[in-house]
């Protein structure tokens, strides 16, 4: 399907299905300078001391974190994801940045357990929208491990884990998404179940898995941050004017005290 009724379409679909594949939504240029910032991010130890500084009880927020490294701070505020955000059928006019995650795994690294990420404690309603934007900067690939997901289950009240004893199992209706060409992005209603499958035996020259996860929420509720440095994260992103245009988008207004447990997705 091409042409603008065919995004119509797509995105018009997300109220159903909680999901839009969108293959090769980031330019080369910006997708060959995310990798090497991935890879570093992993390798100098940045992305365990962001997780450290999370999980230890009195830890000192990490000197770096992703908002600081150059590619990193555009892809969150990357011009086509705000436009497709604003949608109506997504978050509409006003929305806030709620977190960055980034991540390399090895082939054949583990799966995650069937899984949801909207933060909200309890779980009481599915009143406001929060999105993921998985961005599978190398690509997807089956040997790297796929990505599955359950359409329609963000509809449902659940807690996060609630379909977590079955493990990676295939469950009726999920929808397996193991192809997809460098700069692709996954968005997802955050509310909507999802697991990492991993692959028993990779090829030897399969590459790691790159993905970036970056999460956004509607305005009008104090959504519950997932860094204890939080307020630190959105002041980075004030500092580098990537709020341009758009003031609501790290306000700390928009945040409740209650922090959530780190987690890292897919």
């Amino acid at each position: 399907m091409e042409g603008a009724g065919a995004n119509k379409v797509r995105i018009e679909s997300f109220a159903e299905d909680g999901f839009l594949v969108l293959p090769c939504f980031l330019p080369p240029d910006l997708v060959d300078r995310l990798i090497p910032e991935v890879g570093d991010w992993v390798t100098t130890g940045w992305r365990q001391r962001s997780i450290d500084a999370c999980v230890r009880s009195g830890a000192r927020p990490p000197q770096v974190i992703e908002l600081d490294l150059e590619a990193h701070g555009e892809l969150a505020v990357y011009a086509p994801l705000m436009e497709l955000l604003s949608h109506p059928a997504l978050l509409g006019d006003s929305f806030a940045f709620h977190h960055l995650h980034s991540d390399r795994r090895p082939a054949g690294g583990a799966g995650k357990s069937w899984h949801h990420d909207y933060e909200q404690r309890p779980q009481s309603d599915r009143r406001l929208p929060m999105i993921h934007a998985l961005h599978y900067v190398g690509g997807l690939y089956p040997d790297s491990g796929c990505l599955a997901v359950l359409p329609g289950s963000h509809r449902e009240v659940a807690e996060k884990a609630a379909r977590a004893h079955l493990g990676t199992d295939v469950l009726p209706g999920e929808v397996v998404i193991d192809r997809l060409p460098p700069g692709s992005t996954v968005v997802l209603h955050s509310a909507l179940f999802h697991a990492r499958r991993a692959t028993s035996a990779p090829r030897p020259d399969t590459g790691p898995r790159y993905m970036i996860d970056g999460s956004y929420c509607r305005t009008g509720t104090l959504w519950p941050p997932v860094k204890p440095y939080w307020r630190h994260v959105l002041a980075v992103g004030r500092a580098r004017g990537l709020d341009a245009g758009r003031p609501e988008l790290f306000s700390e207004r928009h945040f409740s005290e209650d922090v959530a447990v780190e987690r890292h997705s897919l």
